[in-house]
């Protein structure tokens, strides 16, 4: 496992670690990574962003599973700077997500910090818990786990 000084990682890495590309890339950095530990991503809340149009039109509120996307998005970002998988083609598969409660509405305007912590990982499985922040209210958190998988390399025996 290869432990890395960065510390963050913006939008042009982000886009190295993890395939999600718009409208679904849910996150504009993270920062404070601690390799195998945790990870704060933000989230720049805007009107312009698809769900908005029709959740709800008259008071838009970001959809409560694309904030837990996002931070299962960060989550991904935090192993990829741990394990060094920039360029590599890691894929991330929700396999549960439990203990979910929103708290508060998120709205166009907010910065939403999304808190992810380690809870178990190491190898293809990861279990984490996150929480998602705006204004140092607590809007969502949740307990995720989630499959880490790279593709085989091209010319493998496996095709």
């Amino acid at each position: 496992m290869a432990e890395t000084t960065t510390t963050s990682a913006d939008i042009g890495l982000i886009q190295r670690i993890i395939p999600h590309r718009y409208p679904f890339l849910l996150i504009d950095k993270v920062r404070d990574i601690v390799p195998h530990k945790s990870g704060i991503g933000i989230k720049n809340v805007t009107f312009n962003e698809p769900h908005f149009q029709g959740h709800f039109p008259n008071q838009p509120v970001m959809p409560g599973v694309t904030i837990v996307e996002a931070m299962a998005q960060t989550a991904a970002v935090v192993v990829g700077m741990s394990l060094d998988l920039a360029d590599k083609g890691m894929r991330t598969y929700f396999m549960a997500i439990d203990k979910v409660k929103f708290r508060r509405m998120v709205v166009p305007g907010d910065v939403l910090e999304l808190h992810v912590t380690v809870k178990r990982g190491g190898g293809k499985i990861w279990k984490f818990e996150g929480k998602a922040v705006v204004d140092g209210e607590t809007a969502c958190e949740a307990e995720f786990t989630a499959m880490m998988d790279q593709p085989a390399a091209q010319g493998s025996a496996d095709g």
